[in-house]
């Protein structure tokens, strides 16, 4: 069953991610380009919320009135899904929101958990936050967490995805909403995206060589 998958086709997306995929672009920069764009696919994944109806008081007359009911959770992907988080405080000031960690090793490309905290998430929309989705395997057991925690109706925000991660999520979380601005080529033999955008972490904080 193919995973849904939502490939941004805003122009200011696609703008902002050529600055993203430029390797020139300094740590202060990439940081603002990030918040654009995840700002952009936030709308998107945001769309189809459960609303309540009502009515308000404007200062000339009564007027139709609309209210988000649910309760989303927000989970970034430590460490570099934190880069993600500020918009969504933003956009939704009543989140709440849960940790996953997970350490990628450079050897083998495979991810270890190594913190969790999430809230009970019966009811809520997880809303999981991972700038790239290269081999699956990091979301796909982010996803696993968030089942046992008791999440449904699962959304996934990414900056980047390769086919070979979109793969693994249609074989073991096909019910979850992916909102990416790109969709690339492939991965490399070390698992990075190409194109791609190097690593997402090392350019937000300026931790690359």
């Amino acid at each position: 069953m193919p995973v849904p998958l939502s490939v941004s086709k805003h122009p200011l997306v696609a703008d902002s991610l050529r600055g993203l995929r430029d390797s020139s672009t300094p740590p202060d920069e990439f940081r603002v380009l990030a918040r654009k764009v995840i700002s952009l696919l936030l709308y998107e994944a945001t769309l189809d919320l459960p609303v309540r109806h009502g009515k308000v008081r404007t200062p000339l007359a009564e007027a139709d009135s609309i209210a988000v009911e649910t309760e989303v959770v927000a989970i970034p992907v430590l460490r570099a899904g934190l880069g993600l988080l500020g918009p969504v405080l933003e956009l939704l000031p009543r989140v709440s929101v849960g940790y996953i960690g997970l350490e990628r090793d450079e050897e083998t490309a495979v991810a270890r958990i190594y913190y969790k905290k999430l809230p009970r998430l019966e009811g809520k929309i997880p809303l999981l936050l991972d700038p790239m989705l290269a081999t699956g395997g990091s979301a796909a057991q982010a996803l696993d967490l968030i089942k046992e925690a008791g999440g449904r109706d699962t959304r996934m925000v990414c900056i980047v995805a390769a086919p070979e991660g979109v793969k693994v999520l249609e074989e073991r979380h096909a019910e979850v909403d992916v909102y990416t601005a790109a969709l690339d080529e492939r991965l490399n033999d070390k698992a990075y995206i190409v194109p791609g955008l190097g690593d997402f972490g090392d350019r937000l904080f300026g931790t690359g060589n």
